[in-house]
This record gives C-alpha cells, sequence and structure tokens, in this order.
C-alpha cells in the first residue's frame, strides 16, 4: 500500500495473477475488480469496468494466441491505472477482421486499442513478451 501525501491518494500495492487455462481467465476479471475496489479516490465505475474488459482481453489473447498461460500485473499511479500481460509467444497480436457471423473473435485487439490511452509491447520475459495498457484516471 502506498500513500501520496500530495494527493491523499491511495495506491494498492501491485496485483499479479497467474494463469494457464480458459479458466483461469475469470479469476484474472475477479483480481480486477479487487485490484480497483481497492483504489482511494475509487475510480469511477465505467474506468472500473473499462480495466476488466482490457484485462479479459488481454488474458483471453495469451491464453488462446499467445502459448496457453499468462502473467497479469496491475499497478496504479496518480493518473492511470496500468496492465501488464506477458505470455511465453515472442508474436506481436494481430488485427483481424472481425468475425461476425462465425463466433471465432477478432474484436479482443481492436478493442484494447480504442479503450487504452496507451498500448506497447514489449519483448521479455524470456523469449515471450508484454503488452502494456494505460487507462487514465
Amino acid at each position: 500500500m502506498i500513500v501520496t501525501k500530495a494527493t491523499n491518494t491511495f495506491l494498492p500495492t501491485p496485483t499479479v495473477v497467474r494463469g494457464n487455462s480458459r479458466a483461469s481467465i475469470h479469476q484474472a476479471r475477479e483480481a480486477t475488480r479487487a485490484f480497483t475496489d481497492q483504489l482511494s479516490p475509487a475510480p469511477d465505475p465505467n474506468l472500473a469496468d473499462t480495466l476488466v474488459l482490457v484485462v479479459s482481453e488481454l488474458v483471453t489473447n495469451a491464453v488462446r494466441h499467445g502459448g496457453g498461460r499468462y502473467t497479469l500485473e496491475l499497478t496504479a499511479g496518480p493518473d492511470a491505472v496500468r496492465v501488464a500481460v506477458s505470455d511465453p509467444s515472442p508474436l506481436p497480436p494481430r488485427e483481424r477482421t472481425p468475425d461476425l457471423n462465425g463466433g471465432t473473435g477478432g474484436f479482443g485487439w481492436h478493442m484494447i486499442r480504442r479503450l487504452a490511452a496507451n498500448v506497447a509491447i514489449t519483448p521479455g520475459p524470456g523469449q515471450g513478451k508484454t503488452v502494456h495498457a494505460a487507462l487514465l484516471c
């Protein structure tokens, strides 16, 4: 826990979640909701919902396309909430045309890039990558 005196803001310690299955995606969403519930002042409910959606899409992409496992790290600062999702695949996310009829997806990466104020991809850990997203408070 960190309390900044200048802004009287409570910033929880980073939250880390590891998962390796579709079932763990729910765990990541729950951990994200618990993380936002600890922030003080409380974020706008729309921001909290958007953060849960971004996390859900990032960890789903990691499970489906990034090697089947992920590490999620959530951090907060006075002006932004940050998400980092690492997976073992070195391949960056790619845009594809959303499947409007077959239900095979294609919406996630578009949503992430639209909802986050900043998105970046860095190499590592190991041979994998980390996708970073920031949402402004």
